[in-house]
């Protein structure tokens, strides 16, 4: 058995658990519910008791190089205190490192799950082939991280890559932040559903309407449903999130200059119908992209543009993410091993 290390993806619903070994291969995934309610107590010493089963199995085998989890929300690095999370109410303040490694007896790294989720594109998906990349994740919110030299970019503070509260709209809808038109409040799943109730009662959209009166959990998918089918007040709200995702990509091509961006989280399903806008968007704003860009694309399904492999080291490559809901588990995998 080779050696390995166990990733947690500890999410406000979802407690995911995988043991990894140094190839990259998974060796078992276990999945809980996050039972926020019971208080972190309750949710620590789960997650704990489910580590302690994983390295029971595996470590008779191999060697365990540690524990990687991903935690939504804003990380103080020197002490591994949760200093804020909204999908965790109540741990605001909780040294979650400490208490973690003091249960479990070994190695803990705690790390953003934006950033764990750039990691796991780094090695594992599509970004494995270059050194230097980003992420965009599109969920509830939007969230960010960069990968520089094969590591993660922390900044100062361990706050960098805070993409979803870049301003695209200077007098745009207020965020929970305090700032007003953020990233996250056009280009993520909620700001979808938001779109589609402001279409629905300004009555512009019957279909739109129908759909959530037929769906109590009305979401940002039956939206996408819709565009697809060729709704116009759908595909328009698309359209938007591609033109707020072209803004800030735009800007970071610009700053950054890395060689791939990463579009991932559940929103990101959603390619073809914001893709073509984005694409429109970057070209205009970006002088970088305009230079570096593929001198080719092909079209997909639905007029979306997708971006085929770059012509060389000096092309800039905007893609989908490839592991999907995993690649935080596997970046939350890597931390011990690096």
């Amino acid at each position: 058995m080779p050696n390995f290390s166990i990733g947690v993806d500890l999410g406000g619903t979802n407690l995911r658990i995988a043991t990894v070994d140094e190839s990259g291969q998974l060796l078992e995934k276990v999945t809980l519910g996050t039972k926020v309610a019971l208080g972190k107590d309750h949710v620590i010493g789960e997650m704990c008791e489910a580590i302690r089963h994983q390295i029971e199995k595996f470590a008779t085998t191999g060697h365990l190089f540690g524990i990687g989890i991903g935690v939504p929300g804003i990380i103080d690095m020197k002490t591994g205190t949760l200093r804020e999370s909204p999908n965790l109410p109540g741990w605001a303040g909780t040294p979650v490192h400490k208490e973690i490694e003091r249960r479990l007896g070994t190695r803990v790294i705690l790390e953003n799950d934006a950033n764990v989720a750039a990691l796991g594109e780094k090695w594992l998906g599509a970004a494995r082939d270059v050194e230097d990349m980003m992420i965009f994740t599109l969920g509830t919110g939007v969230g960010g991280g960069i990968v520089i030299h094969g590591r993660i970019l922390h900044g100062m503070t361990g706050m960098a890559g805070e993409v979803g509260h870049m301003t695209v709209e200077p007098e745009g809808h207020p965020c929970g932040c305090g700032n007003r038109g953020c990233l996250e409040q056009y280009a993520s799943a909620t700001a979808v559903v938001r779109m589609a109730k402001e279409a629905i009662h300004s009555g512009k959209s019957p279909n739109l309407a129908r759909a959530a009166g037929s769906d109590p959990e009305f979401s940002a998918k039956a939206v996408y449903n819709l565009a697809i089918q060729g709704d116009e007040e759908a595909q328009k709200i698309f359209r938007r999130v591609g033109r707020a995702l072209g803004l800030g990509l735009g800007s970071l091509v610009n700053v950054l200059n890395l060689p791939m961006y990463v579009i991932g989280g559940g929103a990101s399903s959603a390619w073809e119908a914001f893709a073509p806008a984005m694409f429109e968007e970057i070209r205009q704003r970006s002088l970088v992209y305009a230079a570096t860009a593929p001198a080719t694309s092909l079209t997909g399904g639905q007029g979306a543009s997708a971006q085929i492999e770059p012509e060389g080291p000096t092309k800039t490559l905007i893609t989908r993410a490839l592991l999907g809901s995993d690649a935080g588990l596997y970046g939350a995998a890597r931390l011990p091993m690096m």
